[in-house]
């Protein structure tokens, strides 16, 4: 890999919120990298994709894509090139969000392709029977995050404690070089603190931080149970 990520990992996707897009990119991307400073954190950003070069440039924390094609360089017109990605000054991408689900056969095949480029994989998983599904694919990290919760305020990690639990099993069995964070309804460090103890290395969250009305006092909020050793 080109860095060497934490062994705990905040994930914030910016999706296609136009106040994180654009300079509002780079404004977010600054902030998470200025409480990553502060608290000693792995926080890793991933803005939209036509901001992907610029955040990269403005910030020393990771920035990640948010979905890859399953392309070459070349006549691939529109599509969303894994070494492009790395050239724009990417470390990883997130895969199969619910989202831009990815057929399995099209992510056993681009996690390869990401490994020998020196680009972290994220995959996302609904379920824990997805999680290992995904797992068998050996990407760095499985994402499990029921839809219904995406968003919701909900978090996984006090609504369905068990998917982390069974997730984290399921990871287990596969191989100890796949990782498990989650997602869905994250909201407060509690949320984070909870996930935590059930098993999971971090958390992917989204609206919780972009929509809120402080995305420091959020950012920091969330971060600072990955400070716990």
């Amino acid at each position: 890999m080109n860095i060497k990520l934490k062994e705990k990992i905040m994930i914030v996707n910016f999706k296609n919120y136009l106040e994180a897009s654009g300079e509002g990119a780079i404004r977010l991307a600054k902030v998470a990298e200025g409480v990553a400073k502060e608290l000693d954190v792995e926080i890793v950003v991933a803005p939209p994709i036509p901001d992907l070069s610029i955040v990269a440039k403005s910030v020393s924390i990771p920035v990640f894509a948010q979905h890859v094609d399953l392309a070459e360089p070349g006549s691939t017109t529109g599509s969303i090139v894994p070494e492009i990605i790395k050239v724009s000054g990417g470390s990883g991408t997130l895969l199969n969000h619910s989202e831009k689900r990815v057929p399995i056969g099209v992510i056993k095949k681009i996690i390869p392709k990401l490994k020998d480029l020196g680009l972290y994989s994220v995959v996302c998983a609904k379920t824990p029977k997805e999680v290992r599904d995904k797992a068998l694919l050996l990407p760095n990290y499985v994402a499990v995050e029921p839809p219904e919760l995406i968003g919701s305020g909900r978090a996984v990690s006090k609504v369905k404690p068990e998917v982390i639990l069974r997730s984290k099993e399921a990871v287990k069995e596969v191989s100890d070089s796949v990782k498990l964070v989650c997602g869905a309804g994250i909201t407060s460090g509690e949320d984070v603190a909870t996930a935590l103890k059930l098993g999971s290395v971090g958390i992917l969250v989204a609206s919780s931080v972009v929509k809120s009305s402080s995305w420091e006092r959020k950012i920091r909020e969330l971060a600072k149970p990955l400070t716990i050793k």
